[in-house]
């Protein structure tokens, strides 16, 4: 497996595991490998399905306050130096949301958008958490990369933090000037369940705009419905350290109200995944949803879209976000930043 990573093509299990000499993951003789020793130093052993909605919003105010806070900055890097952070606010119908805009420091014409969508089961999960990833493409690609802090449950059920994302995107592109975009070379990017609101938007964009230029999907979440956890990769990484399959369930249930069916927020569900923009699919191997990012990618070929996928075998879900204490995260950054350089930049918009 050059530079231990799995990478999947159109070709059947079979071939899979001659090319990698390698069981396929879930094959009964197929060896699991250890999650690095720091993921398991941070093990979540917390019940959140025990949990009240006051613990959990409580839980995730402490988890917000220590993602911002310096010493946070030893286990999810340092953004970086050649981009400048800013937070400001975007007005939508009804509510007001913060933005974490990344760009480069040294001056540029019109750029292009990334916008982001971090992780954490709809219930956790701050914008800032994905500093690091993001500083980076600003800096490298470049471009201005928009992390949305989007509105989370139990106060706010879906659908209304994937509204807030693409409710997001278009107010963005309605003002090209005041952002310094290129309304024209767009793509979408989330981690988690932000992976989902990037595949949902690109779905839905399909149809309603704007056009996008691609998608980045990290260990994406694509099945919210009751089967969700129905996948080989759940049980067989049921002990991983960074995804407790209480605070997945915890998520489900506390995102999805009764009046909703999940399957409108279900990429994984949907009958057509044909003419969507190309997409990169990062899985990591260690992660109970593992199976969501590949079964997806399986779909999307199947329907034609250009997709290409993958997995690390020592990484754990949330990786991008710990990059201190997962290695691959460094090389699943450099692959996010030529896919998205390959598909935003053109002879001339590098000039």
């Amino acid at each position: 497996m050059a530079h231990s990573t799995r990478q999947l093509s159109n070709s059947s299990a079979d071939n899979r595991t001659a090319a990698h000499g390698r069981s396929p993951a879930g094959a009964p003789n197929a060896k699991k490998g250890k999650a690095p020793f720091g993921t398991r130093l941070l093990r979540d052993t917390q019940d959140w399905e025990a949990m009240t909605t006051e613990q959990v919003i409580a839980a995730r105010e402490k988890a917000n306050r220590l993602a911002l806070s310096r010493v946070a900055r030893i286990i999810t890097g340092r953004p970086d130096r050649r981009a400048r952070i800013d937070e400001t606010f975007i007005d939508l119908p009804g509510r007001r949301l913060m933005l974490r805009v990344h760009r480069p420091k040294s001056p540029h014409r019109r750029l292009p958008l990334i916008v982001s969508f971090h992780g954490g089961g709809f219930i956790a999960g701050t914008a800032a958490q994905n500093d690091w990833l993001n500083s980076h493409l600003a800096a490298h690609c470049p471009a201005v990369v928009v992390s949305v802090e989007y509105r989370l449950a139990p106060e706010h059920p879906l659908p209304q933090p994937i509204d807030d994302c693409y409710d997001t995107l278009v107010r963005l592109l309605e003002e090209p000037t005041r952002w310094a975009i290129d309304p024209a070379t767009v793509a979408v990017m989330g981690e988690s369940v932000g992976g989902m609101i990037a595949a949902l938007i690109a779905l839905r964009a399909r149809t309603d705009g704007p056009p996008l230029r691609a998608q980045v999907l990290a260990y994406p979440t694509t099945d919210w419905t009751e089967s969700m956890t129905n996948y080989p990769s759940i049980v067989r990484n049921a002990d991983n350290p960074t995804l407790p399959l209480s605070r997945l369930r915890a998520g489900r249930t506390l995102s999805v109200p009764p009046t909703l069916d999940p399957r409108t927020v279900s990429p994984l569900t949907f009958e057509n995944f044909a003419d969507l923009p190309p997409a990169l699919v990062i899985t990591a191997e260690l992660d109970p949803v593992a199976d969501h990012g590949e079964r997806y990618v399986e779909r999307l070929r199947a329907d034609g879209t250009d997709a290409r996928l993958l997995c690390y075998p020592t990484a754990t879900h949330t990786f991008l976000t710990i990059p201190t204490l997962v290695p691959a995260a460094r090389r699943a950054r450099r692959e996010i930043l030529a896919f998205l350089r390959n598909h935003l930049l053109s002879s001339t918009d590098e000039d």
